[in-house]
Protein backbone atom coordinates (compact mmCIF):
# COMPACT_ATOMS: atom_id res chain seq x y z
CA UNK A 1 0.00 0.00 0.00
CA UNK A 2 1.12 3.78 -0.58
CA UNK A 3 1.96 6.04 1.79
CA UNK A 4 -1.17 8.25 3.05
CA UNK A 5 -0.42 11.43 2.32
CA UNK A 6 -2.70 14.55 4.55
CA UNK A 7 -4.07 17.35 1.86
CA UNK A 8 -4.31 20.40 3.58
CA UNK A 9 -7.51 22.37 2.71
CA UNK A 10 -6.84 25.31 0.05
CA UNK A 11 -6.21 28.31 1.95
CA UNK A 12 -8.56 31.06 1.74
CA UNK A 13 -6.66 34.16 0.95
CA UNK A 14 -6.23 37.02 3.22
CA UNK A 15 -8.36 39.78 3.09
CA UNK A 16 -5.99 43.16 1.98
CA UNK A 17 -5.76 45.87 4.60
CA UNK A 18 -8.28 48.62 3.27
CA UNK A 19 -11.10 45.66 2.87
CA UNK A 20 -10.40 44.78 6.83
CA UNK A 21 -10.07 48.32 7.56
CA UNK A 22 -13.67 48.94 5.93
CA UNK A 23 -14.96 45.86 7.86
CA UNK A 24 -14.24 47.00 11.10
CA UNK A 25 -15.30 50.76 9.81
CA UNK A 26 -18.62 49.33 9.00
CA UNK A 27 -19.05 47.50 12.32
CA UNK A 28 -17.93 50.61 14.50
CA UNK A 29 -20.97 52.51 12.54
CA UNK A 30 -23.55 49.59 13.63
CA UNK A 31 -22.78 49.49 16.46
CA UNK A 32 -22.37 53.67 17.38
CA UNK A 33 -25.68 54.35 15.20
CA UNK A 34 -28.14 53.78 18.24
CA UNK A 35 -26.05 56.26 20.36
CA UNK A 36 -26.23 58.79 17.49
CA UNK A 37 -30.06 58.14 17.39
CA UNK A 38 -30.31 58.48 21.48
CA UNK A 39 -28.13 61.94 21.19
CA UNK A 40 -30.12 63.35 18.91
CA UNK A 41 -33.24 62.62 20.08
CA UNK A 42 -31.98 63.40 23.51
CA UNK A 43 -30.55 67.24 22.27
CA UNK A 44 -34.10 67.65 21.17
CA UNK A 45 -36.00 66.96 23.97
CA UNK A 46 -33.48 69.15 26.27
CA UNK A 47 -33.98 72.41 23.96
CA UNK A 48 -37.99 71.81 23.50
CA UNK A 49 -37.90 71.40 27.87
CA UNK A 50 -35.18 73.51 28.70
CA UNK A 51 -36.06 75.46 32.25
CA UNK A 52 -38.16 78.50 31.13
CA UNK A 53 -40.01 77.28 28.37
CA UNK A 54 -43.43 75.74 28.48
CA UNK A 55 -43.24 71.97 27.36
CA UNK A 56 -47.14 72.99 26.40
CA UNK A 57 -45.56 75.21 23.46
CA UNK A 58 -44.15 71.96 21.25
CA UNK A 59 -42.92 73.67 18.06
CA UNK A 60 -44.84 72.70 15.04
CA UNK A 61 -44.02 72.99 11.82
CA UNK A 62 -47.64 73.93 10.51
CA UNK A 63 -47.38 77.13 12.35
CA UNK A 64 -48.27 79.90 10.03
CA UNK A 65 -49.13 77.52 7.41
CA UNK A 66 -52.81 76.42 5.76
CA UNK A 67 -54.97 74.23 8.24
CA UNK A 68 -54.93 70.50 6.24
CA UNK A 69 -57.35 69.56 4.31
CA UNK A 70 -60.24 67.22 5.88
CA UNK A 71 -63.68 66.37 5.95
CA UNK A 72 -65.11 63.97 8.83
CA UNK A 73 -68.48 63.00 9.51
CA UNK A 74 -70.48 63.61 12.53
CA UNK A 75 -72.09 62.03 15.74
CA UNK A 76 -75.43 61.13 15.32
CA UNK A 77 -76.62 61.64 11.76
CA UNK A 78 -75.35 66.01 12.95
CA UNK A 79 -73.26 67.77 10.27
CA UNK A 80 -69.76 66.84 10.66
CA UNK A 81 -66.67 68.91 10.19
CA UNK A 82 -64.41 69.88 7.45
CA UNK A 83 -61.68 72.61 6.55
CA UNK A 84 -64.18 75.08 4.36
CA UNK A 85 -66.36 74.79 7.99
CA UNK A 86 -63.11 77.21 9.50
CA UNK A 87 -63.49 79.52 6.72
CA UNK A 88 -64.10 83.20 7.23
CA UNK A 89 -63.24 83.03 11.07
CA UNK A 90 -61.49 82.66 14.00
CA UNK A 91 -61.72 79.52 15.25
CA UNK A 92 -60.05 76.81 18.13
CA UNK A 93 -59.78 73.19 16.96
CA UNK A 94 -59.47 70.91 19.80
CA UNK A 95 -58.50 67.55 19.64
CA UNK A 96 -59.79 65.08 22.52
CA UNK A 97 -61.16 61.82 22.75
CA UNK A 98 -63.58 59.32 25.94
CA UNK A 99 -60.28 57.40 26.86
CA UNK A 100 -58.20 60.01 27.45
CA UNK A 101 -57.92 61.08 31.36
CA UNK A 102 -56.50 64.80 30.43
CA UNK A 103 -59.44 65.54 28.82
CA UNK A 104 -61.48 65.25 31.10
CA UNK A 105 -59.59 67.89 33.40
CA UNK A 106 -60.07 70.76 30.18
CA UNK A 107 -63.39 69.99 29.55
CA UNK A 108 -65.38 72.52 32.12
CA UNK A 109 -62.69 75.25 31.26
CA UNK A 110 -63.62 74.49 26.95
CA UNK A 111 -67.31 75.10 28.01
CA UNK A 112 -66.36 77.77 30.04
CA UNK A 113 -64.62 79.37 26.84
CA UNK A 114 -67.28 78.32 24.70
CA UNK A 115 -69.85 80.09 26.96
CA UNK A 116 -68.24 83.12 28.25
CA UNK A 117 -66.03 83.99 25.62
CA UNK A 118 -68.12 83.07 22.40
CA UNK A 119 -65.29 82.06 20.83
CA UNK A 120 -65.92 79.26 17.65
CA UNK A 121 -64.87 75.96 19.66
CA UNK A 122 -65.03 72.83 17.05
CA UNK A 123 -63.88 69.71 18.08
CA UNK A 124 -62.18 66.27 16.78
CA UNK A 125 -62.88 63.20 18.53
CA UNK A 126 -59.65 61.25 18.05
CA UNK A 127 -59.24 57.63 17.45
CA UNK A 128 -62.37 57.13 19.33
CA UNK A 129 -65.60 55.06 19.09
CA UNK A 130 -68.87 57.30 17.82
CA UNK A 131 -70.32 55.81 20.79
CA UNK A 132 -67.89 56.64 23.55
CA UNK A 133 -67.50 59.67 21.94
CA UNK A 134 -71.27 60.38 22.42
CA UNK A 135 -71.46 59.21 26.05
CA UNK A 136 -68.50 61.47 26.83
CA UNK A 137 -70.06 65.10 25.85
CA UNK A 138 -72.92 63.92 27.49
CA UNK A 139 -71.68 63.04 30.93
CA UNK A 140 -69.27 65.86 30.95
CA UNK A 141 -70.88 69.06 28.67
CA UNK A 142 -70.60 69.31 24.65
CA UNK A 143 -68.84 72.81 24.28
CA UNK A 144 -68.50 72.49 20.47
CA UNK A 145 -70.62 73.87 17.48
CA UNK A 146 -69.55 70.92 15.82
CA UNK A 147 -67.64 67.56 15.96
CA UNK A 148 -66.05 65.73 13.50
CA UNK A 149 -65.16 62.01 13.98
CA UNK A 150 -61.44 61.01 12.60
CA UNK A 151 -61.36 57.39 13.95
CA UNK A 152 -58.26 56.88 11.86
CA UNK A 153 -56.60 59.19 12.88
CA UNK A 154 -55.55 60.59 9.99
CA UNK A 155 -56.82 64.09 10.28
CA UNK A 156 -54.60 64.17 13.63
CA UNK A 157 -51.42 63.15 11.66
CA UNK A 158 -51.81 65.70 9.01
CA UNK A 159 -52.29 68.76 11.87
CA UNK A 160 -49.29 67.15 13.52
CA UNK A 161 -50.85 65.81 16.50
CA UNK A 162 -48.81 64.06 19.28
CA UNK A 163 -51.42 63.24 21.20
CA UNK A 164 -55.00 64.58 22.67
CA UNK A 165 -55.73 66.79 24.31
CA UNK A 166 -54.44 69.29 21.60
CA UNK A 167 -55.68 72.98 20.26
CA UNK A 168 -55.23 74.80 17.20
CA UNK A 169 -55.94 78.05 16.21
CA UNK A 170 -57.05 78.87 13.20
CA UNK A 171 -56.75 82.73 11.77
CA UNK A 172 -59.54 84.10 9.26
CA UNK A 173 -57.67 82.87 6.44
CA UNK A 174 -57.49 79.38 7.22
CA UNK A 175 -53.77 79.64 8.90
CA UNK A 176 -52.40 77.53 11.91
CA UNK A 177 -51.39 80.29 14.28
CA UNK A 178 -51.07 78.41 17.79
CA UNK A 179 -50.80 75.28 18.78
CA UNK A 180 -51.47 74.32 22.44
CA UNK A 181 -50.49 70.90 23.51
CA UNK A 182 -52.02 69.02 26.80
CA UNK A 183 -55.05 70.17 28.47
CA UNK A 184 -55.63 73.95 28.83
CA UNK A 185 -55.58 75.44 32.20
CA UNK A 186 -57.13 78.63 33.59
CA UNK A 187 -53.12 80.40 33.39
CA UNK A 188 -52.41 79.30 29.82
CA UNK A 189 -56.28 80.69 28.81
CA UNK A 190 -55.57 83.91 30.19
CA UNK A 191 -51.90 83.82 29.10
CA UNK A 192 -51.46 82.13 25.53
CA UNK A 193 -54.79 81.85 23.80
CA UNK A 194 -57.19 85.04 24.62
CA UNK A 195 -54.60 87.52 24.24
CA UNK A 196 -53.77 86.01 20.75
CA UNK A 197 -57.79 85.47 19.90
CA UNK A 198 -57.72 89.09 20.37
CA UNK A 199 -54.65 90.22 18.25
CA UNK A 200 -56.68 88.30 15.33
CA UNK A 201 -60.29 90.10 15.80
CA UNK A 202 -62.04 87.05 17.73
CA UNK A 203 -65.55 88.27 19.11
Amino acid sequence: MGEARLVSPPSQPSPSRGEGRAGALQQRWIYFLPVALFLVLAAYFALALRPGRDPSLLPSAMIDQPAPEFDLGGLDGKAGLARGTLNGQVALVNFFASWCVPCRTEQPLLMRLAEQEHVPLYGIAWKDKPADTAHYLDQLGDPYRRVGLDESGRTGIDFGVYGVPETYLIDRGGHIRFRYVGPLTPEALQRELLPRLKALGAS
